[in-house]
């Protein structure tokens, strides 16, 4: 089967996530061509009130709810203003019906710092990490504060085994950019961890690499950091720690090598499985390869001179059922992005889905795996109009869902568009990302932001009805 043809008929079958081989396809086909897809047992989406304002933020199928919390400026129980630019997120511990949650603000630009001093890795950086506890019996939010403050971009991260969240900046920014000043007060560019209870020290890990940092996966078998890149050229890291859950004690980083495949940005030439996966050194993971700095080999360049694969802006990134997933926001044929994932014990890395257009999948970003082994994936691009069944309509970000089985259905889409009934918000927020997808542990809430005006959301509905 030629490639095009593949990627036709993927459309049509809407997802390719179980599919190895064209017979595999084959079948995938002849069972959707019954109807019982997950799109046609949910029936379309539709505008639907947020339960907490009465807004119609969202459009979802048919049975399902939420509920808006933590909204941007809302007043925090430590008297603090809830940052903006909402992005990763993860539950990091439980107690009865109660759960904890860690959130990222990936605020940039020099400002003044939002939390106390003892959780501020830098004065005059305005990003950082909130703590919320919701209810999941009552669906409200119970409390919330600050966590750590003082960081640049906190883009996404990853939930720990050992209940902590590992926060990561999605800069290389320090004193200084292009001979002038930044306005910073420390080099930024780190993974901090955070814990559940209370604030974080804000002692940024250095040996887990200086870099554009997206997210992070840790193998609970091993306690291995998987670590993604959010650049044209990407590479796909991993930091062995010295000590097993212990990772500021130290340890190496290594980047992803697929032998005879040094650039898989683009396309794999009908390749989806790849075999006997080796990791190069990073010998030097301090240096960041930003020409603000006093040097230019940083850990990618490192990493490709020793032999490692590039790919495009990598983001995503979660642990579920002994595999690490990761998105490529903006690889493959059509440069619409890609869903990976890699096998620790089989040493294998397999393209599981890729986007045939802007009308299928735009640009995946943050991913999370569901208790039944979905993916939801946080869409990040946006196209003014796109065709659906014939038809043209705006395409604003969506939500999507990834089935087991392999379909891709659309779960929810962006419908944001305020006139300051809430915190003095005003304006079409329709084509902002979607970001931080995040289970409760029985699988019945989804967990996700909207990154500007900045809004958490907890969506719940028949997840059984669609085995995600």
């Amino acid at each position: 089967m030629k490639r095009r043809d593949f990627f036709q008929l993927s459309a049509a079958a809407v997802g390719s996530f179980a599919i190895s081989d064209s017979l595999a396809l084959m079948h995938k086909l002849k069972a959707q061509e019954k109807a019982d897809s997950v799109e046609s047992l949910l029936g379309p989406i539709k505008p639907v009130k947020d339960q907490a304002t009465g807004l119609e933020l969202l459009l979802l199928p048919n049975g399902f709810s939420y509920t808006s919390f933590g909204w941007s400026k809302d007043m925090m129980d430590d008297g603090v203003k809830t940052p903006g630019a909402h992005d990763g997120m993860g539950v990091v511990a439980t107690n009865g019906s109660e759960i904890t949650l860690i959130r990222n603000h990936e605020v940039g630009g020099a400002r003044a710092a939002f939390g106390s001093d003892s959780m501020t890795f830098d004065s005059m950086a305005g990003g950082g990490c909130t703590t919320l506890v919701f209810d999941v019996d009552a669906g409200e939010l119970k409390k919330s504060h600050s966590a750590i403050s003082g960081t640049v971009r906190n883009c996404a991260g990853g939930v720990t085994p050992w209940g902590t969240w590992l926060t990561c900046e999605e800069t290389v920014d320090g004193l200084e950019k292009e001979d002038e000043k930044t306005g910073y007060q420390k080099e930024h560019g780190w993974i901090f961890e955070v814990p559940a209870d209370g604030s974080a020290t804000a002692k940024p890990i250095k040996e887990m690499g200086r870099f554009v940092h997206e997210a992070v996966a840790v193998d609970p078998d091993t306690g291995y950091v998987y670590e993604t890149e959010d650049r044209g050229f990407a590479g796909l890291y991993r930091f062995i720690p010295k000590v097993k859950g212990k990772l500021s004690d130290g340890g190496k980083l290594q980047m992803l090598k697929v032998p005879g495949n040094q650039n898989l940005t683009g396309s794999s030439n009908g390749k989806r499985v790849f075999e006997n996966i080796e990791w190069v050194s990073i010998d030097e993971p301090t240096l960041a390869h930003s020409p603000g700095t006093t040097n230019s080999i940083g850990c990618f360049a490192q990493g490709v001179k020793n032999g490692g694969t590039a790919f495009s802006r990598l983001e995503g990134c979660w642990y579920g059922g002994g595999l690490i997933y990761f998105s490529a926001t903006s690889g493959g044929e059509a440069g619409k992005g890609q869903i990976w994932s890699y096998d620790p014990k089989e040493n294998v890395l397999n393209l599981i889905y890729e986007s045939p257009g802007v009308e299928v999948l735009n640009y995946p970003d943050n991913i999370a795996i569901s208790p039944n082994g979905g993916i939801a994936i946080c869409e990040d691009g946006s196209t003014d109009e796109i065709t659906v069944n014939g038809k043209k309509v705006l395409n604003y970000p969506r939500l999507h869902g990834l089935t087991p089985d392999g379909e891709l259905f659309t779960l929810s889409r962006n419908n944001c568009v305020l006139q300051g009934e809430r915190n003095g918000f005003s304006g079409d927020y329709r084509k902002r990302e979607w970001a931080g997808a995040t289970f409760s542990p029985d699988g019945k809430w989804l967990f996700v932001n909207m990154q500007s005006p900045g809004i958490s959301l907890a969506i719940t509905g028949p997840w059984d009805k669609v085995g995600f």
